[in-house]
């Protein structure tokens, strides 16, 4: 459920909608939405059947069809800036993708159809991959162009919502971070047991940036410690990790949580090193 490449063509659609899900806070399953859709390996996902599945989920997937380019990009901006991910028909409605973002002139798109998924194109690029041109049904000595664009529109109450920068994106689209990005379910969902979403009326909350500079030595420390294999760098990677996850959903701690949070943290990075790293007996039969 996490930001990783289809496995099939044909799965495109399912994908676009997760992608959509996962930037309004709601992580989805692609399996469970493509069973929704009816997607099929013959002929993939259309609009109506992504529409059905976008109800499943408690959001509309509204169809705004332009026929020039810069009415088609206003409109995505406008979108954009509403806080509303879009799945995009491109490719000459071969493929869908997700526009989640846009700065300095970039559009931030997630494309599980290259590796890594997230990309960042300029407007040429998107405009090239996004128009549809067909012969011009009044006159058909003339080609007309059409850009289709669906904002996924929540009905249920946002609590965060993901915000994607260019420098986000960025770091996302490291080697490195493949993995990262392919669990990133795992962490929004940990981190909603720990974190509370911020909101105008917040108070006594940190970040937690705040919380890992208090407490990150000693998390690195006493995970370290405890599994004997793992090193203090391996567990801030982590760490970076989750703060990461938690800063793209502005999730904070409440002051009171502040115990709770670190041991929260400190028994999953411990649950983590015991599933890569695997961890031999301890305390034996303890004492029978």
């Amino acid at each position: 459920m996490g930001l990783y490449p289809q496995p099939k063509r044909w799965q495109c659609g399912p994908f676009a909608l997760k992608h959509a899900l996962i930037m309004l806070g709601k992580m989805a399953d692609e399996k469970r939405a493509s069973r929704i859709a009816g997607s099929h390996w013959w002929a993939g996902t259309d609009d109506i059947k992504l529409g059905r599945a976008a109800k499943a989920y408690d959001c509309q997937m509204k169809q705004i069809r332009r026929t020039g380019p810069l009415r088609a990009k206003r409109e995505l901006l406008l979108a954009l800036k509403r806080g509303y991910p879009c799945l995009l028909c491109v490719d000459d409605w071969e493929h869908w993708i997700t526009a989640v973002g846009a700065e300095k002139g970039k559009f931030i798109i997630i494309d599980s159809d290259v590796d890594p998924v997230i990309n960042i194109l300029t407007w040429r690029t998107l405009k090239k991959r996004w128009v549809y041109a067909e012969v011009d049904s009044d006159d058909p000595t003339q080609m007309k162009t059409l850009f289709d664009l669906y904002p996924v529109i929540p009905e249920f109450r946002v609590r965060t919502k993901a915000r994607f920068s260019l420098e986000r994106a960025k770091y996302l689209r490291r080697p490195e971070n493949r993995s990262f990005a392919s669990h990133w379910d795992e962490y929004f969902n940990d981190l909603s047991f720990i974190c509370t979403p911020r909101t105008p009326r917040s108070s006594k909350v940190f970040p937690m940036g705040e919380l890992l500079r208090r407490h990150g030595s000693m998390i690195r420390t006493q995970v370290a410690f405890w599994h004997g294999t793992v090193r203090p760098e391996q567990v801030r990677r982590m760490l970076h990790n989750l703060k990461f996850v938690a800063d793209t959903y502005d999730l904070v701690v409440r002051d009171d949580d502040e115990k709770r949070a670190i041991t929260a943290i400190t028994a999953n990075l411990a649950f983590w090193a015991a599933s890569k790293f695997g961890i031999a007996n301890v305390y034996g039969d303890g004492g029978k």
